[in-house]
């Protein structure tokens, strides 16, 4: 929803929906990637991708409750990570459209992420706080391509969160980026 909200103002804000279109498509991309690559690595061991699956995982493999975290603070749009300025630029975008239909789009955003950011934050409460659903706390064998995809998708969602310049760089449409 997030990324097709800046069609609706398209007309209105053609550069500012175009970049944000951009912007959160990247950012979305690497947070979910890194997202499924830890769900990957936990369903090799519990055969779940349920929520209760995670539970007492920062017991046992602390480093893919970290990034499983980073990856769900991000996708709930809590700064530094990525996700946040993927948000940003889509409300902006609805607002600098300066149109009621923006306007009204922008608060249901708002309000759709603050829903979402209750089941995001109960996942990370599983993987901190509740104990293994077996009691089985041995340590999960990530191969190593998982291990890298899960790193270089951390890298991009902190990297995009801290300097979210270089996608708005990359991601505009004016004269420069379109070499006149």
């Amino acid at each position: 929803g997030f990324m097709l909200a800046p069609f609706v103002v398209i007309e209105s804000n053609r550069e500012a929906a175009l970049s944000s279109i951009i912007i959160y498509l990247v950012i979305y991309a690497a947070m979910n990637l890194g997202a499924f690559a830890v769900i990957i690595a936990i369903a090799r061991k519990t055969r779940s991708a349920e929520i209760s699956s995670m539970g007492g995982l920062f017991n046992y493999m602390p480093a893919l409750t970290v990034a499983m975290t980073v990856f769900l603070f991000s996708l709930t749009g809590i700064p530094p990570m990525g996700g946040w300025y993927a948000k940003f630029s889509v409300w902006s975008a609805l607002v600098g459209a300066d149109t009621g239909l923006g306007y009204a789009l922008a608060v249901i955003m708002a309000v759709n992420t603050v829903i979402a950011a209750y089941y995001y934050l109960n996942v990370a409460k599983t993987m901190w706080f509740d104990p293994a659903p077996d009691g089985d706390v041995t340590p999960i064998k990530v191969p190593a391509g998982l291990t890298a995809a899960m790193v270089l998708a951390i890298g991009a969602t902190m990297l995009f969160g801290v300097l979210p310049g270089l996608l708005s760089d990359i991601s505009s449409f004016g004269p420069v980026a379109l070499g006149g």
